[in-house]
C-alpha cells in the first residue's frame, strides 16, 4: 500500500501566494538580497527547492546544506546542477502530490549534517512543504516564484505549525501499488 497525499484545488489556489518573503528582481539582486538576510539571520542550515534557484545559489558561492531538484526547469529537461555533496538520494514524487516515499526521504536527510541533494522523479514543488516541517528552526528554505523573484521562509516553530495544517487539509488516497494509476483532481 501506498500513501499519498493531493493537492486539493482549494489548497492549489492558496498555495499560489509565497510562504515566506519574496524577493524580487532579477537573479543577482535576489541573491544579493538573499546574502543580506544570511548574514543577518545567520540561519542553522539553508534548504534550497527547484533546480533555478538551487543553480544561482551554487553560482553565486551560497552552497545549501540540502538542494531538492527534478532536474527540470518549467518542466523541460536541463542538465543536472553541479555541486559536491556528500550524498545523493532519489525519490518519487508526482505533481501535484507529496508521497510517503518522499516525506521520508525529505525527513530523514533534515536529521543528517551531511550536504545532500535530493532528486525527484516527478515534481519538487510541494517539497517546500515538507522542507518547512522537518528543517530546524531557523533554518532558511528558498524556493523560486517564477516571472517574480524568490521566496525565502525562515523555518519557525509557528510556520511549521501552518505548513502542518495545509498538509493535513490534503486530500489523502491509498493505492495498492505503484502500478496502480491516482488522479490528481
Amino acid at each position: 500500500m501506498i500513501k499519498i497525499l493531493l493537492l486539493t484545488p482549494d489548497l492549489r489556489q492558496k498555495l499560489k501566494s509565497p510562504l515566506g518573503l519574496l524577493l524580487r528582481g532579477s537573479f543577482e539582486e535576489t541573491i544579493r538580497k538573499f546574502q543580506k538576510l544570511i548574514d543577518e539571520e545567520k540561519p542553522s542550515r539553508i534548504i534550497s527547492v527547484g533546480d533555478v534557484v538551487s543553480d544561482n545559489l551554487i553560482k553565486h558561492h551560497i552552497l545549501p546544506q540540502i538542494l531538492v531538484v527534478d532536474n527540470k526547469v518549467m518542466r523541460k529537461p536541463i542538465t543536472p546542477i553541479l555541486m559536491d555533496v556528500d550524498q545523493t538520494l532519489h525519490v518519487k514524487n508526482s505533481p501535484g502530490s507529496l508521497t510517503d516515499e518522499a516525506l521520508s526521504v525529505m525527513e530523514e536527510a533534515m536529521r543528517q549534517t551531511q550536504r545532500t541533494r535530493i532528486v525527484v522523479d516527478g515534481e519538487e514543488d510541494l517539497l517546500t512543504l515538507v522542507a518547512i516541517l522537518y528543517a530546524p528552526e531557523d533554518s532558511l528554505v528558498i524556493y523560486g516564484q517564477p516571472h517574480e523573484g524568490v521566496v525565502v521562509v525562515k523555518v519557525t516553530k509557528k510556520k511549521k505549525e501552518r505548513i502542518q495544517r495545509i498538509v493535513e487539509a490534503m486530500e489523502k488516497v491509498t493505492i495498492k501499488s505503484k502500478l496502480e494509476p491516482y488522479q490528481n483532481k
